[in-house]
């Protein structure tokens, strides 16, 4: 999938798109979590999926200074991150964890737009930026460990 989020000019949206990507991305951790033989590798995931809990309480912190309602859960795409773990499920670890980097592509590419946007303040975009070191990080190790699978 190829995510729009971070594209937003409206500030408010941009940060209420990013807590509905958070969701998504926390249902797809939990979903690898349950799904992985090797419990070695969901200890890691385990450790990203902190990231993003993370990631969501600061953007829900972001949402109150800018005035925006934080939304509770997910979006219909929760339904796609999710559906694509199930059905990676079939076929082992190594397609569970490659569908998981495709996630974070999304991730990835919202994050380093948000630290663009215009109308974040300096402290803002540090988290931005933080939180899109953490996604790359992800997605190499994802990517990374998949291809020795």
């Amino acid at each position: 999938m190829v995510t729009m989020v971070g594209n937003e000019s409206d500030f408010g949206k941009l940060v209420k798109d990013l807590i509905y990507l958070e969701h998504d991305a926390i249902a797809a951790y939990e979903s690898t979590m349950k799904r992985l033989d090797d419990k070695t590798l969901s200890a890691k995931v385990a450790e990203f999926h902190q990231d993003h809990l993370q990631h969501l309480t600061t953007l829900r912190e972001i949402a109150v200074e800018a005035g925006v309602e934080a939304p509770d859960e997910g979006d219909m795409k929760q339904m796609l991150t999710t559906g694509k773990i199930a059905l990676a499920d079939m076929f082992g670890d190594k397609t569970i964890l490659k569908a998981m980097k495709t996630n974070e592509d999304d991730t990835v590419t919202a994050y380093e737009r948000a630290s663009q946007n215009e109308e974040a303040t300096p402290e803002t975009k540090a988290f931005f930026m933080k939180a899109h070191q953490d996604e790359v990080r992800h997605r190499a190790w994802f990517e990374t460990t998949a291809a020795r699978l």
